[in-house]
């Protein structure tokens, strides 16, 4: 199983930068993210409408899509259970001031240890730039722009 975040969930329903090499790599294994990304996921959909990037019709055409892969379990949605928020507040109680982690992206990169994972997936560079905090490698297969 390969944890993947946010940035890359959304590769698997957009034509993003770096979109192709995320959909090969999520070919390879089962997927997982923590249950807040779904969250994460309707948003990013929704400022896309937001931005004009999508019509209407084109935005349900999505939410439902979403919603099929969900039920049919696509991804493995993982909890942020009492071990995972106390990963949180341990990192950020050791987190160097020059580290900057967003709480969503902390609570991914606690959520990924606290389930077992040695590595992440994303495209996010402060992410990828705090997951050594947790003792997790932060990998990128989107080229750079």
């Amino acid at each position: 199983m390969i944890y993947f975040d946010t940035s890359y969930l959304v590769r698997l329903y957009f034509d993003d930068p770096g979109f192709a090499a995320v959909r090969e790599l999520a070919a390879t294994d089962h997927v997982a993210c923590a249950a807040h990304g779904q969250a994460e996921v309707l948003a990013a959909f929704h400022r896309k409408l937001r931005e004009g990037a999508v019509a209407p019709k084109s935005y349900q055409a999505l939410l439902a899509q979403f919603e099929a892969d969900r039920e049919a379990a696509a991804f493995h949605w993982l909890p942020a259970g009492a071990e995972v928020l106390e990963r949180m507040r341990a990192a950020y109680g050791r987190l160097p001031a020059t580290v900057y982690l967003r709480g969503a992206d902390a609570l991914h990169l606690a959520t990924a240890v606290a389930t077992g994972f040695k590595a992440v997936y994303s495209n996010d560079r402060h992410l990828l730039a705090a997951a050594p905090h947790f003792k997790l490698k932060g990998l990128n297969v989107v080229p750079p722009a």
